[in-house]
């Protein structure tokens, strides 16, 4: 029996690389992307509305990517012996009530709240979903497996960001959290219907999940990918200030930057998927590089509409390019817990995220706005270091 199962699973990988399963988990990762992303560019409307400053408004997204880092890999730990199906559409349903609280919200602190349950469902989601994205095709097409399921947040940065921002611009920031609740409800659907139940080996105790992730080295790399994204949100975060009060673009005129923002994102995170499949290291390496070339760089377009549009676009590209290198890489240092090491990246990743906002934050008050790239480079800088030193480890190991 077992031989049968493992002959079918070998025919889908080699009929459908990239089948509708995980086509129904890209749709899981848009909806999450637009609940992460789409406050960026609501940022001056929620502060009206609540009455707070913008810099409180951004600790919005600290707190939501500081749930996704705490509270991710406390949840695949307790959930690590449900379905991976069944466990997916739990988090479905956490994240469609997250989103209709906030769509409701009366009070700061109720929307912080509500952002807080949504948080719980990411890291999770995508830690999963990666899982079972890369158990679907060939060992050397995994990082392009997980690029494709990646590529609904990319995609949401393209799509669901801007028309989340438009529609609450437009209807109110509440009715951005109402659309996205509805996208929930149609990725659950997806979920339920095309997502197989793939059979899983029997999971391993609390504690040997946990003694495979407290390696050193992995450890090292989530360390890599918290710095990365702590300087992608020092800037990010407050890119629609940035670009209104700095730049001199007209609010309503982010809407198309951000989707052009979304258009390098998802670009790049394909091409980061193959060249990850191609060579690990050398292009986690190589993006890391680019993308502090491409922040310096910032620091000075920044101030011309046209050269500041053309460096978001690669800046987007280059940033989203080192994600599913990073996921293989952190998923092959654990192989005794896959899931827990995956939902733990995208933990690192959010606590860089929060780091970032208020990093960023820190800049706008005591520094200026016009100093985010520079501080956003030196943070990338930092990441480039420590991956640089592990290569070199793990190159000088291999020869002896």
């Amino acid at each position: 029996m077992e031989l049968s199962q493992r002959t079918t699973k070998e025919q889908v990988i080699k009929k459908e690389p990239f089948s509708i399963s995980i086509l129904s988990l890209t749709v899981g990762s848009f909806a999450i992307g637009m609940t992460e992303f789409v406050i960026m560019g609501l940022l001056p409307n929620v502060a009206e509305d609540l009455h707070v400053t913008i810099s409180a408004a951004g600790q919005l997204i600290t707190m939501y990517a500081l749930g996704v880092a705490v509270g991710a890999p406390i949840l695949t730990v307790l959930t690590h012996r449900i379905p991976q199906k069944n466990l997916l559409c739990l988090l479905m349903v956490l994240f469609i009530l997250g989103n209709g609280i906030s769509a409701f919200a009366p009070s700061y602190a109720i929307l912080m709240g509500a952002r807080l349950i949504t948080a719980l469902t990411h890291g999770t989601f995508f830690g999963v979903g990666a899982v079972i994205a890369s158990n679907l095709v060939r060992p050397d097409k995994r990082a392009g497996a997980v690029s494709i399921m990646m590529a609904g947040l990319t995609i949401a940065n393209i799509i669901g960001v801007p028309l989340g921002t438009f529609i609450g611009q437009h209807m109110g920031w509440r009715s951005s959290f109402g659309a996205i609740s509805i996208m929930g409800m149609i990725a659950m659907i997806g979920i339920i219907i095309f997502v197989p139940h793939i059979r899983q080996d029997k999971p391993g105790s609390i504690a040997t999940q946990i003694s495979a992730l407290v390696k050193p080295k992995l450890l090292l790399y989530l360390l890599i990918g918290a710095l990365g994204n702590a300087g992608l949100f020092t800037v990010f975060t407050y890119i629609t200030p940035l670009l209104t009060q700095v730049t001199g673009f007209a609010e309503h005129s982010v809407t198309w930057i951000l989707v052009l923002f979304g258009c390098g994102v998802t670009i790049g995170n394909i091409i980061g998927g193959k060249l990850a499949d191609w060579k690990l290291m050398p292009s986690i390496l190589g993006l890391y590089f680019t993308i502090c070339v491409i922040l310096t760089l910032f620091t000075f377009t920044m101030y011309s509409p046209t050269a500041a549009v053309l460096t978001i676009f690669l800046w987007g590209a280059a940033s989203f390019a080192v994600f599913p290198g990073l996921q293989v890489r952190v998923m092959n240092l654990a192989q005794a817990a896959p899931a827990l090491a995956s939902t733990s990246s995208h933990s690192a990743g959010n606590l860089g995220n929060a780091t970032g906002a208020f990093i960023g934050g820190w800049v706008i008050t005591h520094l200026s706005i016009s100093s985010l790239p520079w501080v956003g480079a030196v943070l990338v800088g930092l990441a480039l270091i420590l991956g640089m030193a592990c290569y070199i480890v793990e190159r000088k190991s291999a020869v002896a």
